[in-house]
């Protein structure tokens, strides 16, 4: 049996471009994609804290270094820029390993540029 598991999390991005003629997909700056350990190509769902729109598509490249995050085609139309948004990929996990799973947790600061890596969410408490 296999179980799907949080392999990857960028958590509160700001939306840097809304390119609704662009051909889909969300641009991410490399440097994050690289701290998170999402392939170009790879399936993210992003979900937007300030509206709340959920949604499926896949990452791209973005500039290194540059903070972007460039929400493209269609779903353009689910964030605006200056939007926090969290983006999140999946794996499936054996389960034999998943006691010993530990998902890349990327935290940015303002500009986008990480700040924090992190393998666990710690309990939420009351």
């Amino acid at each position: 049996m296999f179980r799907t598991l949080l392999k990857s999390k960028i958590h509160r991005v700001k939306t840097t471009h809304c390119e609704l003629h662009y051909e889909g997909s969300c641009a991410i700056d490399e440097d994050l994609l690289d701290a998170a350990n999402i392939c170009e190509n790879e399936q993210v769902h992003i979900w937007n804290v300030d509206n709340g729109e959920r949604f499926v598509t896949y990452a791209i490249k973005g500039q290194r270094g540059s903070g972007m995050i460039s929400v493209n085609g269609s779903a353009a139309r689910r964030a605006c820029v200056g939007d926090l948004l969290i983006i999140a990929a999946f794996a499936q996990v054996p389960e034999v390993d998943v006691a010993a799973h530990k998902p890349q947790l990327v935290f940015v600061d303002e500009k986008n540029r990480q700040v924090e890596l992190r393998h666990k969410v710690p309990v939420q408490t009351l």
